[in-house]
């Protein structure tokens, strides 16, 4: 496997940074357990350091690259260009359902830092088409959305990727496997979207906007972060006591919390 990255410019406002270290590369690969057949989509496949590898094991994949100079690299490798089929766009604004068939999506990539939580987000709209999803973050948010409540790391990411997904973190890994080597530490994440929503929003924008609106202000009680939503008497009608703090109150709570409001709107 190459593990050159030489000609290749690592670029800021695509906040690459590439793996390299083949010892990594595999133990990562081994937690994917990409099969034959399967319908296997990277994101960001960078210079191919997942990518080869996951050939090796699973034959054809999709990649979305959005560099256009890597997407021309991958086209013309000598070894895996015919087993790609290149999406050349921004995984942001990319119909990930155009991919379903009959085979559920299984996602992986080394997700640049700075979209990593949008992207995750995206994805989460296509749950019902997703197996699973494997990715190397910034070990921080990968300790935020496995977080549980009553900890620093719970907020709103928390509480949205458990609402989709059962969150498994896999393995951490320093900044010595890339180049060139990012000043945070990483680690990989293994999120199963949830066959059946355990606790299940009528509307899924109110629960995001409660978390938003909760944890924009987490220093402060419940009853201060949601008063332009409802009152202190209304959150005690539902059983949560207004003098929490954000992360003290659970995903079942905030799913109540939304359903609530999404049936009784506060008015203008």
């Amino acid at each position: 496997m190459s593990k050159s990255h030489l000609g290749h410019q690592a670029k800021k406002r695509f906040g690459q940074n590439f793996l390299h270290d083949d010892a990594v590369i595999s133990r990562i690969v081994d937690a994917i357990d990409p099969g034959e057949n399967e319908n296997l989509i990277e994101i960001g496949p960078g210079l191919g350091a997942l990518t080869e590898p996951v050939i090796e094991r699973a034959g054809d994949i999709s990649v979305v690259e959005l560099d256009r100079d890597l997407a021309h690299r991958l086209r013309h490798h000598p070894f895996i260009a015919k087993h790609l089929t290149i999406y050349e766009t921004d995984a942001l604004k990319f119909d990930f359902s155009t991919l379903a068939n009959d085979k559920p999506l299984r996602v992986f990539g080394n997700l640049p830092y700075n979209i990593s939580t949008p992207l995750i987000f995206h994805l989460l709209s296509f749950g019902d088409k997703i197996k699973d999803m494997h990715f190397m973050l910034q070990k921080e948010v990968v300790n935020r959305m496995a977080a549980s409540p009553d900890s620093k790391a719970y907020g709103r990411l928390s509480i949205m990727c458990q609402y989709y997904c059962k969150v498994m973190p896999v393995m951490e890994i320093g900044p010595e496997a890339f180049q060139p080597p990012p000043k945070v530490d990483s680690a990989i994440v293994r999120l199963v979207p949830r066959e059946q929503i355990e606790h299940p929003a009528h509307d899924i924008k109110w629960l995001n906007r409660v978390c938003t609106e909760a944890f924009n202000q987490r220093r402060k009680t419940i009853r201060n972060s949601l008063k332009k939503l409802l009152s202190a008497e209304q959150l005690e009608q539902l059983g949560i006591s207004p003098s929490l703090r954000p992360e003290n109150i659970s995903l079942q709570e905030y799913v109540k919390v939304a359903n609530y409001l999404a049936e009784n709107p506060p008015k203008k």
